[in-house]
């Protein structure tokens, strides 16, 4: 047996641990630049306690799924500024585009030159400026992985920039972060990070530690995800789907994914559909799809009894199958009411481009089998 696994410098996980953040970023540079969300409030406790430590800063928000152009100007503002340290606080798009930023500030060219898929896909050639990623969020595990999602609009594509020097250099999970959450946002983001756990656990790319982390974030996920959803401020549940999104973070970033993500890059080049409902609208149809297809053409497959295991660490029953599993998320998705693929702007016009989109995709080569064009097609229609 032989396998790698990396991750950032440095984890720190704990109720509370923001006011960490200042002193440690002090060590790294003299001026942040702090890459946010929509809302510049949620960083004013970070900001506060940084002026005492690095009161030299510029902000710069991301009001949704970013693109090329975006980090682009973020790149040109952070340079104007002279910023030599980058800090992420914020969902998957704010921590996707401080990676970013912080490997553009020290690598010459245009993002084109980096990005997978439509570019030229080369490697950076020299590390990163230091990088602080804070989730607020409890979903992508961005914070811990070694790449950054971005749109590119031209080819109406989301692709991966992507380098192990990505990594960011300290992850700092606080689950306090995650209570002002609303329960649309908890359900999604907290579906992304059960199929970013489902997904290597079947790949048949895992290890025995991903396998470990992929086991203990799904029974924490399928037993706090619907109750964070109905109770957002109850704290074992915040605390349970923080440690699910950073382990499913890990695991993907050192194992592989599967078909849900491979379609999710697709339809939200295609669609701006947000990353974690595509994801939620899915997993359930993709696990069938699954199942179904390597008990017909691959019943001996190591990947079918992995979906066996799987039935009782989410079902919490002891004698379930991967059909109840199936099910049962099935009936999560419906209680937290995940939309349609048609409600998120898919259309059955776009299906084939999708499929075939798909299929050339780097996640669906995790996938425990290939499913063929109309497979993945059947799964598109069943998902509208």
């Amino acid at each position: 047996m032989q396998f790698e696994f990396a991750t950032s410098n440095r984890i720190i996980f704990g109720q509370g641990v923001l006011s960490e953040v200042p002193p440690i970023a002090q060590t790294l540079g003299t001026k942040a630049f702090i890459v946010t969300g929509r809302s510049l409030e949620r960083i004013t406790p970070l900001l506060t306690q940084l002026e005492s430590c690095v009161p030299a800063y510029a902000c710069f928000q991301v009001p949704g799924e970013p693109s090329i152009d975006l980090v682009a100007e973020a790149v040109k503002s952070a340079r104007n500024e002279q910023c030599d340290l980058v800090i992420a606080m914020g969902g998957g798009s704010a921590i996707d585009v401080g990676k970013a930023v912080a490997a553009m500030l020290t690598n010459e060219g245009d993002l084109l030159t980096y990005l997978e898929v439509v570019g030229q896909g080369k490697p950076i050639t020299h590390h990163p400026v230091p990088m602080i990623a804070i989730p607020t969020t409890a979903g992508t595990g961005a914070e811990v992985t070694r790449n950054a999602v971005l749109s590119v609009p031209e080819h109406r594509r989301k692709v991966s920039m992507r380098h192990p020097w990505m990594l960011p250099d300290v992850a700092v999970i606080d689950p306090e972060l995650t209570y002002h959450l609303p329960p649309n946002l908890t359900a999604t983001t907290g579906l992304d990070a059960m199929t970013q756990l489902i997904e290597p656990f079947v790949s048949g790319h895992n290890n025995p530690l991903t396998d470990g982390l992929c086991k203990e974030g799904i029974q924490r996920a399928a037993r706090s995800l619907k109750i964070a959803y109905f109770d957002g401020v109850n704290r074992q549940a915040r605390e349970d789907m923080a440690i699910a999104s950073l382990f499913g973070g890990l695991a993907l970033a050192n194992a592989k994914l599967g078909a849900v993500h491979g379609f999710a890059g697709p339809i939200g080049g295609l669609t701006n559909a947000p990353h974690g409902a595509v994801c939620g609208r899915l997993l359930p149809l993709v696990m069938n799809a699954n199942i179904k297809a390597l008990q017909s053409r691959s019943p001996d497959s190591p990947a079918l009894a992995r979906y066996q295991q799987l039935a009782p660490l989410i079902t919490g029953n002891a004698q379930a199958n991967a059909g109840d599993a199936v099910a049962w998320i099935q009936d999560l998705c419906n209680s937290m009411k995940i939309p349609a693929l048609k409600q998120l702007g898919l259309t059955t016009s776009l299906i084939p481009e999708v499929a075939e989109q798909s299929r050339n995709s780097s996640s669906m080569k995790g996938n425990p089998i290939e499913l063929g064009r109309e497979e993945l097609e059947v799964i598109l229609l069943k998902g509208l």
